[in-house]
């Protein structure tokens, strides 16, 4: 009875394997497609090349797998230089950033807020 739901595994997974064999996806996309557990089918594609049910493969990855994308990528001269911020710590230990052009008498009062004793 074992014997019998092994060979119903094996013919499940040999099934799929053939399926990925002519999908031309990478093991990565085929498991997740079919939401399979990576680990596992490399653990029965192992296993039915061992009892040769299946020849042996070429690396996936290296064959299947799509070549890289190259894009052009433009850089912004005055996006590439970001403004500094000023970081002022206070007595509490909490930290306030504070970017160029801020306003001087908005900032005196949120520090007067910020540092008076809580009740």
């Amino acid at each position: 009875m074992a014997q019998q739901s092994l060979s119903g595994k094996q013919r499940h997974w040999l099934d799929l394997i053939r399926l990925w064999q002519q999908s031309k996806l990478s093991v990565r996309a085929f498991c997740r497609r079919h939401r399979l557990s990576e680990p596992s089918f490399y653990c029965w594609r192992r296993t039915l090349q061992q009892r040769g049910l299946i020849g042996k493969l070429p690396a996936e990855d290296a064959v299947k797998s799509e070549a890289p994308a190259f894009l052009q990528v433009a850089v912004d001269p005055a996006a590439a230089v970001a403004p500094r911020s000023i970081e002022v710590v206070l007595a509490n230990g909490r930290r306030l950033r504070v970017r160029p052009g801020f306003d001087a008498n908005t900032l005196r009062q949120l520090l007067r807020v910020l540092e008076e004793p809580a009740c």
